[in-house]
C-alpha cells in the first residue's frame, strides 16, 4: 500500500509505504510517483520524504525491482527515509546511497532535511550517505 502527496509550494513529495511490497506493487508505486511528479511539475529540484515505518522487511525481489525503478526516476535534490527499525535501515542503505539521502526517525525530521536542509540529529541518522 502507498500514499503520495505533493506540495508544489515547497517542491516536496510525501510518500507513505506499508506492508510487504511485491515487484508489481513497486511498479504501481513508482508509476504513481512519476505521475505525481509530472502533474505537479516536480520532475526536477524536488525533495521527497518516504515514510516506511509501517513496512515489513522486504524481499530480495522487491529490493531489486525498487533499485531498477529508482534508477529511471528524476533526481531529487534531497531524500529522507523515515524508519525506526535498524533492520529496515540496513535495507534502506542498500537502496539509498546518494549524498543527498538521509535516514531519519520522524516525518518532521525528514521535512526539516528536504525543505530546510537541516541535518537530522546524529542519533537519528543511520548513515550520512556514501560520498564519492
Amino acid at each position: 500500500m502507498h500514499t503520495i502527496a505533493a506540495d508544489a509550494g515547497t517542491r516536496t513529495v510525501r510518500v507513505t509505504l506499508a506492508g510487504t511490497m511485491s515487484p508489481s506493487d513497486v511498479d504501481a508505486y513508482m508509476s504513481d510517483l512519476q505521475r505525481v511528479l509530472v502533474a505537479h511539475r516536480l520532475a526536477a529540484d524536488y525533495g521527497i520524504v518516504i515514510d516506511v515505518t509501517a513496512c515489513t522487511i522486504q524481499t530480495r525481489g522487491m529490493m531489486e525491482a525498487m533499485g531498477r525503478r529508482m534508477a529511471a526516476m528524476p533526481r531529487a535534490r534531497s531524500v529522507a527515509i523515515v524508519s525506526r527499525s535498524q533492520l529496515a535501515r540496513l535495507q534502506i542503505r542498500r537502496l539509498f546511497t546518494q549524498a543527498y539521502a538521509r535516514c531519519v526517525c520522524s516525518v518532521e525530521e525528514g521535512l526539516d532535511w528536504v525543505v530546510g536542509g537541516i541535518e537530522p540529529p546524529s542519533s537519528s541518522t543511520v548513515t550520512t550517505a556514501v560520498r564519492g
